[in-house]
């Protein structure tokens, strides 16, 4: 029977060292038992492009590519890590794949997305990004230099956490209705989604929607397809 695992919202940063061992040790233990292995977005906490960021994540880079030597790796680029690109592809052998990801799994099927994209209510998000991954605008950043690029970016960072002070919790989350419309082109599949770090599962008339949540330092989640689904606890205590 295969095995597939579903991951999203990791944030991993050049100074969390206990994150970045804890994925570690998910790759070395229970990823490499799985057939494939899917990120639905945000593995790191800021991407500034392959040659400045891919430097910065080594050991990251090398367990994924270990990693794929046994297990299929699929990434969905998520809002924070949106200029993942080949490089980083190449030097991992993993696969950079678009949303919405349908995927079948043992006769059933699941769509596959970082979840951004459905958090519609919140208008200046979706403005700024439509901004942010234009072609033009990634174009023109990745050719700015280092420091420009990290200056650009934290400030982009502060004006988001300072936004997020003033939304409500409901204006931060999907919006039913784009789910609705987006599901309805994927009749018969459930959908399983990150982004909003809400874990939870939403069961509907016609679907079932999943939410993975985002790691801590000690603790991440997971979602394992074999026979049926199941959700993980990823700790520390993996063996």
């Amino acid at each position: 029977m295969s095995q597939t695992l579903i991951v999203a919202d990791l944030h991993l940063t050049t100074d969390e060292t206990n994150k970045t061992h804890l994925f570690i040790k998910f790759c070395q233990e229970q990823a490499v038992m799985a057939d494939q292995l899917f990120i639905l977005g945000d593995l790191f906490n800021i991407w500034l492009g392959d040659d400045l960021s891919i430097d910065h994540y080594q050991k990251v880079v090398l367990a994924l590519k270990t990693l794929s030597l046994k297990t299929k790796i699929f990434i969905i680029a998520g809002n924070r890590d949106f200029l993942l690109g080949d490089d980083f592809a190449k030097q991992t052998n993993c696969i950079l794949i678009d949303a919405p990801y349908l995927l079948e799994v043992n006769n059933q099927q699941y769509v596959l997305t970082h979840g951004d994209e459905l958090c519609t209510k919140d208008k200046g998000y979706q403005r700024l990004k439509d901004i942010l991954q234009y072609p033009i605008t990634k174009f023109i950043f990745l050719h700015l230099g280092v420091e420009l690029r990290l200056r650009i970016s934290a400030q982009l960072r502060q004006k988001s956490i300072k936004a997020q002070q003033h939304k409500s919790y409901e204006i931060m989350d999907v919006d039913i209705t784009t789910v609705n419309q987006l599901m309805k082109k994927y009749p018969g599949a459930n959908l399983i989604h990150g982004h909003t770090h809400r874990l939870n599962t939403h069961v509907n008339n016609d679907f079932t929607r999943y939410v993975l949540g985002d790691w801590s330092n000690n603790q991440g989640n997971a979602i394992e397809i074999s026979r049926q689904l199941n959700r993980l606890e990823i700790s520390t205590a993996v063996n």
